[in-house]
């Protein structure tokens, strides 16, 4: 398993669109086939850095559902939307492996 994270730079001044496009894929990540564990937008600190956090099983999985992704017609209009508002300054992923095991587990 796979967990991706994405580290977004918005603009503090449109937070509320940061928050719809997080609700948009609420829907549309896991419907096409990513375990969605969030979207994190600032609260305190930063008001410019926001994430997404998803598992995925592996890096082939993930091009499945990235083509799911851009089908899907909430997707679709939420990259419109992105584009549109330009409220995303910039979007980086990393794909990470667990290699701890889960808290209270053995080792």
């Amino acid at each position: 398993m796979l967990t991706c994270i994405i580290r977004y730079h918005i603009d503090p001044t449109k937070k509320e669109h940061f928050a719809q496009y997080a609700r948009n894929w609420g829907q549309a990540i896991p419907r096409s086939g990513a375990d969605l564990i969030g979207y994190f937008a600032p609260h305190e600190g930063s008001s410019t850095l926001a994430y997404g956090i998803y598992n995925i099983p592996s890096l082939a999985a993930y091009e499945d559902y990235r083509q799911r992704l851009a089908a899907d017609p909430l997707g679709r209009e939420n990259y419109a939307f992105a584009q549109k508002e330009k409220f995303l300054l910039r979007e980086d992923r990393t794909f990470l492996k667990l290699a701890s095991a889960p808290h209270g587990e053995p080792e």
